[in-house]
């Protein structure tokens, strides 16, 4: 049988669901849910809490309890790839019209707000390795965030590694003021004479970190999906690597594999 609170949270969910209680509307406070449903205080804030692990509502400090807004979908395919390379070699008017991030979700450029940090630093062992580098080759470390600009959470959070020595033979490369760079890393690459080859994915999933719990805007109980991207250049020499920290409560991934006929 239905604890006292989670009947509560059954007819408040019921209302969310039905449209009567619409995304951004403010909840009835405390006092008035235990008015209305004739139980206490604790009892109505469990019922809340309930709803909040669900990511139906979310608590603003100092104001109470509102409707969770959903946050915009991102789709992400692994057929985005061919879409970057086609795109890469593109007169840069066209490259300048979309990005892979408007692809996912079906925005405009104009609907987003872009962020970019680059530094040095020094392969660790796991980058060393996967490189096939030295430990403590130079590379150049990119820091990627982008939102909707009617958001204030980030699509995910991105860290990319390339050898800096690779990519300094353009110097454009080293600076993030340049960015976002029409036609993204693969024109990047395309610039200093490199073709990709292949990509791979590796995809696991964990809870969040504290901090990225916070960065992400999740509600609790929410698992992050942590895709290591691995590209490759025709000769199968790793170029790029790149760290993507996926929220799981709105992102979507779709996985076509093509199948050579018999």
């Amino acid at each position: 049988m239905a604890k006292v609170y989670e009947r509560i949270a059954d007819e408040l969910r019921e209302s969310i669901r039905a449209g009567q209680l619409a995304p951004g509307d403010q909840l009835p406070t405390e006092a008035k849910l235990s008015e209305r449903f004739g139980r206490s205080i604790p009892t109505i804030r469990e019922a809340l809490r309930l709803l909040r692990d669900e990511g139906l509502v979310e608590k603003q400090h100092g104001r109470g309890n509102f409707v969770r807004r959903p946050r915009t979908t991102v789709v992400r395919s692994n057929v985005r790839h061919q879409w970057e390379k086609d795109r890469a070699r593109e007169p840069e008017p066209m490259r300048l019209q979309t990005g892979a991030t408007e692809h996912d979700t079906g925005l405009t450029v104009n609907d987003l707000v872009f962020y970019a940090s680059y530094r040095e630093a020094k392969a660790d062992a796991e980058l060393a390795e996967a490189f096939g580098v030295p430990e403590g080759t130079l590379l150049l470390q990119r820091t990627y965030r982008t939102r909707y600009s009617a958001e204030t959470a980030p699509f995910n959070l991105v860290t990319s590694y390339l050898i800096h020595e690779l990519v300094a033979g353009n110097p454009a490369l080293l600076d993030e003021t340049k960015e976002p760079w029409p036609g993204g890393t693969m024109n990047q690459l395309f610039t200093i004479g490199i073709e990709l080859g292949r990509i791979e994915e590796r995809v696991t999933a964990r809870p969040p970190t504290p901090e990225e719990a916070e960065e992400l805007e999740l509600p609790p109980g929410t698992a992050v999906v942590l895709l290591r991207k691995t590209s490759y250049d025709i000769n199968d020499r790793p170029v790029e690597i790149s760290y993507v920290t996926v929220p799981g409560d709105r992102t979507e991934m779709i996985f076509n594999t093509p199948l050579e006929r018999w």
